[in-house]
């Protein structure tokens, strides 16, 4: 593979932190915003509509109901498919805490699925082994942006009579089979938080093709009130209202809209620049002895992108390989810390958080695969505002680390 990027020469020392993530906020979201606050509308009103409409054109879905989390948006979904007390729900444990918390919201119970070792997402092998008589769905999770095999998950699905659910947190421009996720038909939840690639502060979306799915999140989103009650307040509005279903306040607000709008504009070149320092990553990393990267990474770059494909980058996460190096991961965190370098990692497997091992028995040794990647997982800064020196400064650090510690 060709080297991607001209070797930037860099000061030894970086001059100030280099944090794990940073948000790209410019003139255009705040002018948004502060026409917003000169509107008649704070909360959901007909900015919200706008940016709904905006993000259905740019997935591909007929569609969209913004909310206030990615958590309410998988919440939503959930409920809306009367999953309750009792079922069981198929998913992986190597995400965020709120893909099982959800479903666990309703007493329903998360079953989990160990992942793939090349890409990190649930193993589609293990699912039918999963599956039993209580099973009502399976929410599968885009690690890092990189999309599951959703022809395999679709067609255990239709085999079994069960609903998909897609957490999409990662996924927001990820394409698979020449689509965008999100796409599919079957309903997915993105995730605007200021980590994610476009932000709106806070914020999530549902994206789907079902009308009646959409009218009913819709409004369970806002206190399960009668369609189109924010209207009341209108000229065109009327003071009754009826509450249709038990509901929530999940509702999105235009100031959210106003950011989203045009932070959705930018989507494709924030994602560009992601997947620009993504291969200049792996280019410099792979290489280096002590440092493993994941499997599925060598496959994008060679053959996968241009195979209808698309990582939207969320994540690059890098490995430490204690059989070549005198250090494990948390020492090499720290070592990158001490060099003025911020990391993180995603994720702690949810088996190994004491409230799923206390309530459900689960141990250290349940899911190997995931507890493997956990030990050995970094999560490397890779955001638009990242400059080239930086990310020279980044790489340097990482190879002279693995230089010092080797065995």
């Amino acid at each position: 593979m060709d080297v991607m990027m001209r070797r930037v020469d860099t000061p030894r020392i970086a001059q100030k932190f280099i944090p794990y993530c940073e948000h790209t906020i410019m003139e255009e979201e705040i002018n948004e915003i502060v026409d917003t606050l000169h509107s008649s509308w704070l909360t959901k009103g007909p900015k919200t509509l706008q940016f709904e409409n905006a993000f259905s054109e740019y997935i591909g879905c007929k569609y969209t109901v913004a909310v206030s989390s990615c958590t309410a948006a998988l919440h939503l979904i959930l409920y809306a498919y009367d999953i309750k007390a009792g079922d069981e729900v198929i998913t992986t444990p190597m995400t965020f805490c709120a893909t099982a918390e959800v479903i666990e919201y309703l007493q329903a119970r998360p079953v989990f699925v160990d992942i793939d070792p090349s890409n990190f997402n649930i193993d589609v092998h293990q699912i039918e082994s999963k599956i039993t008589p209580r099973t009502r769905a399976i929410l599968p999770v885009h690690y890092g942006g990189i999309p599951c095999d959703l022809k395999q998950i679709y067609d255990i699905a239709e085999q079994y009579q069960l609903k998909v659910i897609e957490d999409a947190a990662h996924a927001t421009g990820t394409m698979y089979g020449n689509k965008k996720i999100g796409s599919y038909g079957h309903p997915a939840a993105f995730s605007f938080y200021p980590t994610k690639n476009m932000t709106t502060g806070e914020g999530g979306a549902v994206t789907t093709d079902d009308y009646s799915l959409a009218e009913k999140i819709r409004i369970l989103s806002l206190h399960g009130i009668s369609k189109d009650a924010w209207k009341r307040y209108d000229s065109q509005g009327n003071w009754y209202y009826e509450v249709t279903h038990l509901g929530y306040k999940y509702n999105f607000t235009d100031l959210q809209a106003a950011l989203g709008i045009q932070q959705l504009k930018k989507l494709d070149q924030f994602n560009s620049i992601r997947e620009k320092y993504a291969q200049w990553y792996f280019e410099e990393l792979h290489s280096i002895p002590g440092i493993q990267l994941p499997p599925w990474y060598e496959k994008y770059f060679n053959e996968l992108r241009d195979n209808g494909i698309k990582n939207s980058w969320h994540l690059f996460v890098m490995m430490v390989d204690e059989r070549y190096l005198k250090i494990g991961r948390n020492q090499f965190i720290d070592e990158l810390k001490a060099r003025q370098v911020g990391t993180s990692v995603h994720f702690i497997p949810l088996h190994l958080h004491p409230y799923y091992a206390q309530k459900y028995g689960y141990k250290s040794g349940d899911y190997q695969v995931a507890e493997s990647v956990y030990r050995k997982i970094i999560s490397l800064p890779l955001y638009p505002r990242l400059t080239e020196n930086q990310m020279q400064y980044i790489i340097d650090m990482i190879r002279e680390i693995a230089q010092r510690f080797q065995k």
